[in-house]
């Protein structure tokens, strides 16, 4: 586990991980072979049916790991449920998404995300058994009208730990990621922009919340993909 990064996060709650050194992080933890395909699976995601703002901005699939005595396994498909602290605007009712393909699950990109989140939060956080979610967001901005990345706006997610990673972006203006200590304003910021660029958050510590994104150009789709990975003790 590299000091800095576990510092940072340690230190200021949060850390940036551009992406070369995200990308070196990942390949000593193991394969990334199957990245094109990978990043592609983001072309068959489902429109999010539960937005209370009734944007269809969002789409997504989900699935559910688990680890105990350190050992990683899939869990059997179940919802996805925050309680209204945590998201005033679509929580408090169990959501359930389409699961994410087999192939993007059990192959070597995400085994090796899963495997380095595993090992990184479990040395924050030793002897821990977890309950582990996963993610695939496409935020799309629609002709002029702007993407919501956060529609809740600044935010804790109610686990321990958030590994949010850029798959891609495309044609899009803003989208940035900001940290605060409460919900009504923040202290940093920074811009996913290159694919594997990172922010690993410590979800009891700070708030983060991300920037609407704007089309570059109407005329054309505009959306960003990111792939987020919570840690939750059990």
């Amino acid at each position: 586990m590299p000091a800095t990064t576990a510092s940072r996060l340690r230190d200021a709650g949060f850390a940036f991980v551009p992406a070369a050194q995200m990308r070196a992080l990942l390949e000593a933890q193991g394969g990334l072979s199957d990245w094109t395909e990978f990043a592609a699976s983001w072309n068959a995601l489902e429109v999010d049916e539960y937005m209370a703002d009734r944007g269809r901005y969002r789409r997504r699939r989900h699935a559910v790991w688990s680890v105990r005595a350190g050992e990683l396994a899939r869990a059997p498909r179940q919802p996805h449920y925050q309680a209204l602290d945590y998201n005033p605007l679509n929580g408090g009712i169990e959501r359930w998404f389409e699961p994410i393909a087999d192939a993007v699950a059990e192959g070597p990109t995400l085994t090796t995300v899963l495997g380095w989140c595993n090992r990184f939060f479990s040395a924050l956080s030793p002897g821990l058994d977890w309950h582990v979610e996963v993610h695939q967001f496409r935020i799309e901005a629609q002709g002029e009208d702007a993407g919501q990345p956060t529609p809740e706006g600044m935010h804790r997610d109610g686990v321990d730990y958030v590994l949010v990673l850029l798959v891609h972006r495309h044609n899009i203006d803003s989208g940035t990621t900001l940290i605060g200590n409460d919900a009504d304003g923040f202290f940093d910021q920074f811009t996913l922009t290159d694919p594997f660029d990172s922010a690993l958050v410590d979800d009891h510590r700070v708030f983060h919340g991300v920037t609407p994104v704007r089309a570059h150009d109407p005329a054309q789709a505009a959306y960003r993909d990111v792939l987020v990975v919570t840690f939750k003790k059990k």
